[in-house]
């Protein structure tokens, strides 16, 4: 089998060695063999010469160097997947790195041809120490995704979803479901998301069979600027328009009220009134105070995203084309 191992990058030379560190030094098994492709998203540092010197090191049949002008992570993703043709497509984040046993991990997992897609556990690298009000229910805002220490099918009763940043998926099953939406996803001007969450929707509904694999472990380095609160309230915000996006094309089988799922409004109400209570009587848990403060975040987004918010195209439009075929789109 081959691995086409994607790396979207921006503006990150010194933890892309880290990562690159990392693919690079992990155990390969005889019968798999692995290309690693760094999409450079128009970075301004010297990625491109950090990348070069890889290959220099390692050849250009281990490592190269790909950039992509469309700006966001989805784009960057997509044009790392034409661009490749190993029968299993990897993506990793810039800021991680890889277990030793990665690798192995995968040609594992894959030797069973019923396998679709794979996922796995991304443990905190923290840049500081862990503040005192951080709300473990929020642990997605950096990425911090534990499913425990069992392999388990990715269904209906798995508590969450296929993460982009530890995810490897055969290229027959993304010739099926297609690439990753460019209506959403993180760019340099705004911190939409849930290009993973509608990829991971996408496969489920073509009835593609994932796992999720404890062992599948990557590390992700957690900055000091994103342990703010002002960071995580950006970030429920932002994840709310692009959930409220999703609904445009794809509507849950709930019950709504205002266009909104009333799950979700009745979260942000008991949140509000919870916190309320919490100041009142001078309550300290300062975690799950802040907690109720970001399910009103996460209600805001929502409709905001649902009713209001316009791109230069038309995201629902967007979102529900997010698909197009791979066979097609490939370049190479």
């Amino acid at each position: 089998m081959k691995l086409d191992v994607i790396v979207p990058t921006y503006n990150r030379q010194e933890m892309l060695k880290r990562t690159l560190d990392s693919l690079l030094a992990a155990r390969v098994p005889e019968d798999l063999s692995v290309l690693v492709t760094v999409v450079d998203n128009n970075s301004k540092d010297k990625t491109r010469d950090v990348v070069e010197s890889y290959v220099e090191r390692y050849g250009r049949e281990r490592v190269r160097y790909l950039l992509e002008k469309e700006q966001g992570r989805s784009p960057a993703i997509n044009a790392g997947i034409r661009a490749t043709d190993g029968d299993l497509v990897g993506t990793i984040d810039d800021d991680e790195e890889i277990d030793a046993g990665w690798y192995e991990q995968v040609a594992e997992a894959f030797s069973d041809g019923s396998v679709d897609f794979i996922g796995g556990p991304c443990a905190p690298r923290w840049g500081m120490e862990c503040p005192e009000w951080f709300p473990r229910s929020y642990s997605g805002v950096v990425g911090w995704v534990d499913g425990g220490d069992k392999i388990c099918p990715f269904d209906e009763n798995y508590p969450g979803i296929l993460m982009g940043g530890n995810s490897v998926l055969r290229r027959t099953t993304l010739e099926k479901v297609g690439l990753y939406t460019t209506a959403l996803g993180r760019t340099d001007k705004h911190l939409l998301s849930c290009e993973d969450e509608d990829m991971y929707h996408r496969l489920r509904d073509a009835g593609a069979r994932g796992f999720y694999l404890p062992g599948l472990i990557i590390y992700h380095y957690i900055p000091a600027e994103r342990l703010t609160k002002r960071y995580f309230r950006q970030w429920s915000f932002w994840r709310g328009v692009s959930m409220g996006l999703i609904d445009r094309g794809r509507r849950s089988p709930v019950a709504y009220f205002l266009g909104v799922p009333r799950w979700i409004v009745g979260k942000a109400a008991r949140g509000a009134l919870r916190k309320v209570v919490r100041v009142v009587s001078f309550d300290k848990n300062r975690a799950e105070s802040f907690a109720d403060e970001l399910a009103v975040w996460d209600f805001a987004g929502f409709f905001y995203g649902k009713h209001f918010y316009r791109e230069a195209k038309d995201a629902k439009s967007a979102v529900e084309t997010g698909n197009d075929s791979l066979a097609v789109s490939r370049t190479s």
